[in-house]
């Protein structure tokens, strides 16, 4: 919005060029997200307080869990508002990738939406019943396949790309939407399962949306894209933007969010986060580095599967409890502990998914 302001000023004053550069608009939509947070984090907890949305416990969890119970819940709106309105000011809104990754991403705190009224306010603790989530996760995930398929300028937008390989490039054909549908229906529910203790989702989505913005700008720019070996993928650089207001409001939220919390994400905000996250490595040919760099994603879920595997064939349990942190709970470790060791390791992991720019 503010982008088209700029290039009508420009025609007047020259200065207002300086709009048209990402890394400016990168940090300009950083901190508008980041304020607007911090703006509507103590009314958003008043309210949810007013209103009673609070958390409800498992009671066969962490016994440190149950004094949690109450702790105001479905914050994650409050994140979703400031990456919605920070990337209409100062995302390019001619850019269609912006409309796809927005859509989603609010399609999914929808869902999330209804999970946690459904929950937290009429009392029911099924929420939304999970073939209805899943339906219509699987609606927008699809909708959103299709539609970067029939919109993909080259071949390369539909093609697998495999890291360490330069000259290994797949063209998936239909399968694109497939594997679309997946990443970013999986990405979504991975992000959702981590979000158990207080910080311990949003800091890892903050980390790996910025490690998928280096990958963004890189690819939108022919020049980098040439000299780095990675698709060019023609307005993909508009993403970094996107993915920009994901860091300002997750640091935001984590202000409220960090141990012990002041509110919780809910549903509204982890399955948007996660789909977010989905879509844009999809766009930017980079399942595989998000597969790397949300390795903690993917260990929670992996924990999840294998421990219902287990129990289901054999009547055993793997872990103490899943998903994994709470296998460490268990085990003795503090809420903090749990927390940090699983953001170090994070850092890890997106330092080594930004390795794979340079070694090819």
């Amino acid at each position: 919005m503010l982008l088209f302001l700029a290039d009508f000023l420009a025609q007047f004053q020259s200065a207002f060029n300086v709009f048209n550069y990402l890394t400016l608009r990168m940090i300009l939509g950083t901190l508008t997200a980041l304020l607007l947070c911090l703006f509507l984090g103590p009314w958003m907890i008043r309210r949810l307080v007013e209103r009673q949305i609070g958390q409800a416990v498992r009671d066969d969890g962490p016994q440190s869990h149950l004094s949690k119970a109450g702790t105001p819940t479905m914050g994650g709106a409050m994140i979703l508002v400031s990456m919605a309105v920070s990337t209409l000011l100062w995302g390019d809104l001619a850019n269609h990738y912006v409309w796809i990754v927005l859509a989603v991403t609010l399609g999914f705190g929808a869902i999330g939406w209804v999970d946690d009224y459904r929950k937290v306010v009429e009392k029911n603790p099924r929420g939304l019943p999970a073939r209805w989530k899943y339906f219509w996760q699987s609606l927008i995930g699809g909708l959103a396949a299709v539609l970067l398929y029939v919109t993909a300028a080259s071949p390369v937008e539909t093609s697998l790309i495999v890291p360490l390989f330069k000259e290994f490039v797949l063209p998936l054909g239909v399968f694109y939407v497939v594997l679309t549908y997946l990443v970013i229906v999986g990405s979504s529910n991975a992000v959702n399962l981590t979000d158990g203790l207080d910080g311990l989702a949003i800091m890892p989505t903050v980390m790996v949306a910025m490690g998928l913005a280096v990958f963004a700008y890189a690819s939108g720019n022919a020049v980098f894209a040439d000299y780095l070996q990675i698709p060019n993928i023609p307005g993909a650089g508009e993403l970094a933007v996107f993915c920009a207001t994901i860091a300002g409001a997750g640091l935001g939220f984590l202000w409220f969010n960090t141990y012990p919390a002041q509110v919780f994400m809910g549903d509204v905000g982890a399955l948007a986060l996660g789909a977010a996250l989905g879509v844009v490595a999809v766009i930017v040919r980079q399942e595989i580095v998000l597969f790397v760099m949300g390795g903690i994603f993917v260990m929670e879920t992996v924990s999840v599967i294998l421990q219902v595997g287990s129990y289901k064939l054999t009547g055993r349990r793997i872990f103490r409890m899943a998903p994994l942190h709470h296998h460490y709970e268990l085990k003795g470790w503090p809420e903090p502990r749990v927390i940090v060791r699983f953001w170090i390791i994070t850092v890890v992991l997106v330092l080594v998914g930004l390795a794979t720019l340079k070694v090819r």
